[in-house]
C-alpha cells in the first residue's frame, strides 16, 4: 500500500470516527443506558430466580452476550447509515472519481464501524463491572472474536447502505432480521436448555457462534467449540467482504 492510499484510508477512517464521536450522546450513550436496563431487569430481577447457568450466575452468563449484541448493532448501524448518507448527499461520487481503490473505500467505512462497535463494547463492559465481576478466560480470544464480529457486521452494514434507496431501507434489515437473530442467538440462554430439534435449528443462526465464541473467551464455557466459532467468523468475513467489493466495483446502487 503506497503513501497516497494510506492518506486516503486514514482520511476516510478519521471522517467516519469523527462522525459518530461528534454526536456521542446519540451514538455512545444510548447503548450504555440500554445495557444497564438489561443488567437490572434480566440480571438482578429475573436472574436471581433462574439461578446458575453452567456454574456461573445468570448475570455473569449474559454479560458476554450483551456486549456482543451492542457491538453487532452499533457496528452495523454506523456503516449502513453513513454510506447511505454519502449516497443521499451525493458526496460518494467524489470517492468514485478519486484515485482511490475500492478496497480503500471499504476499509475506511468498515474501519469506522469497527471503531464504534469496539468502543461501545468497551463502554458496555465497563458498565457491566458495576453489576458483576467480569471473568476473563482468554483475552486473546475475546479481542479476536470482538474484532472479527465488528468487521463482519460493519461490512454487512456497508452492503445494506449500498442497496438502500431510502432511509427506511436502512432500518429494515436491523428491525426484521438482525434484531430477531440476535435475541435468538443465545444471548439470554444456553442452547442446552432447548429441545434437541431447536438446538439444531439454532445452529443455523450465525450469531449463535459469535456469542458462544465470545462467551468462551470470558467464562471458558460454550455450547460449541470456539474453533468452530472463529472458523464461521472468518468464512463469513471473506464472503461479505468479497461481495461488498463486487458491488462497489460494479457500481451497484451507486452509479446512476
Amino acid at each position: 500500500m503506497n503513501s497516497l492510499s494510506m492518506v486516503a484510508l486514514r482520511t476516510i477512517w478519521i471522517k467516519e470516527c469523527t462522525r459518530f464521536l461528534r454526536i456521542w450522546v446519540q451514538t455512545l450513550l444510548p447503548p450504555a443506558i440500554t445495557m444497564s436496563l438489561y443488567f437490572v431487569i434480566f440480571g438482578n430481577l429475573i436472574g436471581s430466580r433462574i439461578g446458575d447457568m453452567g456454574g456461573f450466575s445468570y448475570m455473569e452468563f449474559i454479560v458476554p452476550g450483551l456486549i456482543m449484541m451492542s457491538v453487532i448493532t452499533n457496528a452495523y448501524a454506523n456503516v449502513s447509515s453513513s454510506f447511505y448518507s454519502a449516497k443521499y448527499q451525493r458526496n460518494v461520487e467524489e470517492l468514485l472519481v478519486a484515485p482511490v481503490s475500492n478496497w480503500i473505500i471499504i476499509a475506511g467505512y468498515v474501519g469506522g464501524g469497527v471503531a464504534r462497535g469496539m468502543l461501545v463494547g468497551v463502554i458496555v463492559t465497563l458498565v457491566s463491572l458495576i453489576f458483576v465481576d467480569v471473568h476473563i478466560h482468554s483475552l486473546t480470544l475475546i479481542l479476536v472474536t470482538l474484532f472479527l464480529t465488528a468487521v463482519l457486521f460493519s461490512t454487512a452494514g456497508l452492503i445494506n447502505g449500498i442497496y438502500a434507496n431510502t432511509f427506511d431501507d436502512v432500518s429494515i434489515v436491523p428491525t426484521f432480521i438482525l434484531t430477531p437473530l440476535t435475541y435468538l442467538g443465545g444471548v439470554f440462554y444456553s442452547l442446552s436448555l432447548l429441545p434437541e430439534f431447536w438446538q439444531w435449528v439454532s445452529k443455523i443462526n450465525p450469531i449463535v457462534y459469535m456469542v458462544n465464541g465470545f462467551r468462551y473467551g470470558f467464562l471458558g464455557v460454550s455450547d460449541m467449540s470456539h474453533y468452530i466459532s472463529l472458523g464461521i467468523l472468518v468464512i463469513f468475513n471473506i464472503v461479505l467482504l468479497g461481495f461488498a467489493y463486487s458491488l462497489i466495483k460494479r457500481g451497484v446502487g451507486i452509479r446512476s
